[in-house]
Order: structure tokens, then sequence, then C-alpha cells
């Protein structure tokens, strides 16, 4: 018997239903799809990271990222069913296999999916926002954290119903206990959409100065999934619901460009008539010698009290409140310097009695 015979003859050896032929051929077929898919990981990975390094965006490193997380367990179950499908099996054996590709290839693209979700969000988030807003990564974090439950259930009904349980009792219930906990939840529900809504509509951002129906102000902490913390000016930090803010008229002080401002300023009925009209000159001259403000305009007003009222309106070239606060007081010092060159009395309240001096000697007869 020469060594091709004594060859076929070990070949056609049956073991368990299979010839020794069948089960060395099932063992190539493993070991190839193992070293195709081993190499085609490898290339796709050094492919896309060397167009990652000629491109300025972050996608073919996201996607190099993503291949290099497929590991050698999918590689292994998927190379083994293959490789198992031509022999003769027992239908446990079979379905054992069957669910092992399931319960792997599921988890791992669950896993893959989770990644392209949280990178979708947050490309759309830093696309509508300041790439460097702490808000941001909270939503993306927040967002991501509620679809991950939500990937992970689906992924279970769809192990469960490829393992041949019956699943219609299992949605049934999720349904059933998805409306009870929406009911009982409402009010977290409602906060929850209110976040989403302040994260794509944003009326403010983390560290904007914001005043709420005029009674609360501070600068703005914390923007979670339920409630908003907002640090006030005396130090306390105030906690309101979402669903609150999104319904309050909400001021927002950080996006101003200019800010402006009007004040008046009151002289002595007593100032000569040339001087009460030289006072407009002498605030524009004031303004003129000044940076970072702009006069818009200065009138004589009226007649008050006790005091001829001047209304002097301008802007400051920035919404800093300290930098306006610089500027007004600039502006004060420098009316009372040319006022007391000018020889102009500010006015302060004051009453003049007059007394009829004829009444008062008969009431003293």
């Amino acid at each position: 018997m020469n060594f091709t015979e004594e060859l076929n003859t070990w070949l056609n050896i049956a073991i368990f239903q299979n010839r020794l032929g069948d089960y060395l051929q099932a063992i190539v077929t493993f070991l190839g799809l193992l070293l195709a898919l081993s190499i085609s990981k490898r290339f796709l990975i050094k492919y896309f990271s060397r167009i990652a390094k000629k491109t300025t965006n972050d996608f073919n490193d996201f996607i190099a990222t993503l291949l290099s997380r497929i590991g050698l367990p999918v590689f292994c179950v998927v190379s083994f069913y293959f490789a198992a499908l031509p022999l003769n099996l027992s239908e446990t054996i079979r379905v054992f296999i069957r669910y092992a590709l399931v319960i792997v290839v599921t988890i791992r693209s669950v896993l893959l999916f989770q990644e392209i979700i949280k990178y979708g969000i947050g490309k759309a988030y830093r696309k509508r926002m300041k790439p460097d807003d702490p808000s941001v990564e909270l939503m993306v974090k927040s967002v991501t954290g509620i679809t991950r439950w939500v990937i992970w259930v689906l992924a279970i009904i769809f192990m469960l119903d490829n393992l041949g349980i019956n699943i219609s009792t299992f949605v049934a219930g999720i349904g059933i206990g998805g409306v009870a906990v929406a009911l009982a939840a409402q009010a977290i529900l409602g906060d929850a959409f209110s976040a989403l809504s302040i994260f794509l509509d944003k009326p403010f951002e983390i560290g904007d100065f914001i005043i709420l129906d005029g009674d609360y102000l501070g600068s703005v902490e914390h923007i979670g999934i339920k409630t908003t913390r907002i640090r006030s000016l005396s130090g306390e930090q105030l906690v309101f619901s979402n669903s609150d803010l999104t319904k309050s008229r909400i001021k927002n002080y950080k996006r101003m460009q200019t800010r402006r401002i009007d004040f008046r300023v009151g002289v002595v009925y007593q100032t000569p008539f040339e001087k009460v009209k030289k006072i407009p000159q002498v605030v524009k001259e004031i303004f003129n010698r000044m940076e970072g403000v702009r006069l818009d305009r200065v009138h004589f007003k009226s007649f008050g009290d006790f005091s001829l009222v001047y209304e002097i309106v301008y802007y400051v070239n920035s919404a800093d409140y300290n930098i306006y606060m610089d500027k007004q007081q600039e502006i004060n010092l420098a009316l009372m310097e040319k006022f007391e060159q000018e020889e102009i009395a500010f006015a302060y309240p004051t009453q003049t009695l007059y007394l009829n001096h004829e009444e008062s000697c008969c009431a003293k007869t």
C-alpha cells in the first residue's frame, strides 16, 4: 500500500459521523478564515490611519479605532461557525454554535454601535456649540447613557428571539412596564426633555450670567438631565428643574455685545442760562476723550422738584460689568472735575420756604 492509498484510508476513517478528512477540511477552513479576517482587519486599520494623517477631521481615526475593537473572539466564532457548516453534527452542537455566534456577534455589535452613537451625538452637539463648552460633554454623556440602555434592551430582545425563546410575553411586559414607568416618572421625563430642549436651543450655557423672571440671578454652574444649578451673587446655589427654566423668561447677560446705560444728572435752578446750554457740550467733550464708550445722546430733559435734569445715554463696548463700572466711575469723576471748573453746582434735595412779611406782622399784632 503506497502513501496515497494509506492517506486516503486515514482520511476516510469515520469519527462521530464525519470522516477525518472532513475534520481536516474544517480546520483548514477555520484557520484560513481566521487568518483572512485578521489580515483584513490589520490592512483596513493601516489604510484608515494613513488617510487620517492626511486629513484634518477625525472620522478616519474613529473608523480605525472601531476596527481595532473587533477582537479575536469574534473572528474565532465566525470562522468556527462557517467551518462547521459542512460537518454532520448533532442538533445540540449546531444550536450551541449558532447561539455562541449570536451572543458574541450581538454583544460586539452593540458595543460598536454605542461608540457610533456617541460619536454621532458628539459631532452633532459640537457643531451647534463651542468646542470648549463643558456642557457639550455633559449632554453627550447623558444622551449616550440613555441610548445605551435602549440599545441593550433591543439587543437582549434580539438575542432571546434568536435563541428560540418566546419573547411575546417579555415584550408585552416591557410595554406595560414602560407605560407605568412613564406615568410614574412624568415629571422626570418632562425635565429630561426640557434638558434636551435647553441643549438644542441653547438659551444659556455653563458660565453664563442669567436672570430668571427678574427675581433670581447668578452664573450657571451645571446643566443636568433633571435640574440646572445656578450660583447666586450672594454665594448660595440655586437649583431649578429644567421644566421650570423652559417656562421662565430668561435674561442672558453674557451674550451682551454692548451695554446701554442711561443716567441722570441734576444741577441747581440757580445755574445761569448760558451754562445750562453749555452742559451738553461739556458732556460730549468728556466722552470724546474716553475709549471703549460711545455717547448716544445728552439732553436737558426736565424741570425736577429741586433740579434741572439732564439725561445721558451711552454704550460701553463690552458686556463685562466691571468694565462698565470702571467707565461709569471715570465719567462721574470727569463730570465733577469739569463742573467744578465751570462753577456748575450739582443739585441735591432742598426746599425753599417763602414767608409773607406783612401777614406775619399782622398776626403778631
